[in-house]
């Protein structure tokens, strides 16, 4: 169960599985949208507010209070992305 307004991991895992090169640019803005979004809740929310399956989700993808850079923010920074 995810936390209102955040990403399941099943909607981060599904964005993922797809190759950038096979997406539309309409689907491609909608995951940068996305994940900047969920990214600022997970920074926005105390970890005592978030549920259980949340505190996985975010463990697993990188976003958690402790406001450090996943290894894919750091490449795409690294790479001029962001």
């Amino acid at each position: 169960m995810n936390d209102t307004g955040r990403q399941s991991m099943t909607d981060k895992a599904g964005a993922a599985m797809k190759p950038d090169s096979q997406k539309s640019m309409t689907e491609q803005l909608g995951d940068t949208v996305k994940g900047t979004m969920d990214s600022m809740g997970s920074s926005m929310q105390p970890e005592s507010e978030k549920s259980y399956g949340q505190k996985a989700t975010d463990t697993m993808s990188g976003n958690s209070n402790e406001n450090q850079d996943t290894m894919a923010g750091k490449a795409k920074k690294a790479m001029g992305f962001e």
